[in-house]
């Protein structure tokens, strides 16, 4: 099973699910500020953190079924699931295949649109870069990865960020790229799903096409987006901000009605 933590005692379960060479760690900055009426399972997805890697492809379907053994094994439903960057891949992959357990979703600086042909070549492009020269792969990544207007300030967290993806396996990583590139467009999960969904959104976001994102978004009632001026990673640059939004869009529920 994928290897998880839990903390806080709220009647409310919010799941976390972190992004490519990420893991459960990238959640603590964001966490102090986080509504005490959640209680928090972070998870490690395949082939990060202390999770086993489970397969030379690893499909967000795929980690989607993982992620629902864990809830299972803590006999959990009805929960808060939210997922950054590629977690949040894996979070409409899970809400596709598991909607009945979800109270709400929230894509974190992820996107329901499929790569673009270029954003699929790049990624294959980076499968030798990264089965053999990883630690180089991962230095010129991450920087990129910020707000380019305030890297002085965020140096430190960039570092963090850095730490973390050097301590991924490699190969965790590959087999999540080739799951990423097999990613396909995941719009009418957000046409069809009757909950409230949250969208959080970097503006110098270098990994998300923002624009792109908004202009496809489908315009319903139980949707909110919120566009932040920062770059991909919310909660080590708008940690508080974002746990705000958080907060208030989660906790508050919306009426029957208006969700259409």
């Amino acid at each position: 099973m994928l290897h998880f933590e839990k903390t806080g005692n709220g009647k409310e379960t919010l799941v976390l699910l972190h992004g490519f060479m990420e893991n459960t760690t990238i959640w603590k900055e964001m966490e102090t500020s986080l509504s005490d009426q959640f209680s928090l399972l972070k998870i490690d997805l395949p082939g990060h953190g202390k999770s086993d890697i489970m397969g030379e492809i690893q499909t967000m379907e795929m980690m989607a079924d993982e992620v629902n053994k864990v809830l299972e094994n803590q006999n959990l439903e009805n929960i808060h699931l939210l997922g950054h960057s590629m977690g949040g891949y894996v979070s409409l992959a899970f809400a596709e295949k598991y909607a009945e357990k979800l109270k709400t979703l929230t894509l974190f600086f992820s996107t329901f649109l499929e790569d673009d042909a270029e954003k699929k070549e790049q990624r294959i492009k980076s499968y030798r870069i990264i089965k053999d020269a990883f630690p180089h792969y991962a230095r010129a990544g991450i920087p990129n990865l910020f707000n380019p207007n305030e890297r002085d300030v965020l140096e430190g967290k960039i570092e963090t960020a850095l730490e973390i993806a050097l301590s991924t396996n490699n190969l965790g990583a590959l087999a999540s790229v080739k799951g990423m590139v097999e990613r396909t467009d995941k719009k009418h999960i957000l046409e069809n799903l009757n909950i409230k969904i949250l969208i959080l959104a970097g503006k110098h976001d270098n990994a998300v096409k923002t624009e792109s994102l908004l202009k496809n978004l489908p315009d319903r009632t139980n949707i909110k987006s919120y566009v932040l001026d920062c770059g991909h990673n919310g909660h080590w640059e708008k940690p508080s901000i974002c746990a705000e939004i958080i907060n208030t869009e989660l906790l508050h529920h919306l009426p029957k009605k208006l969700v259409l």
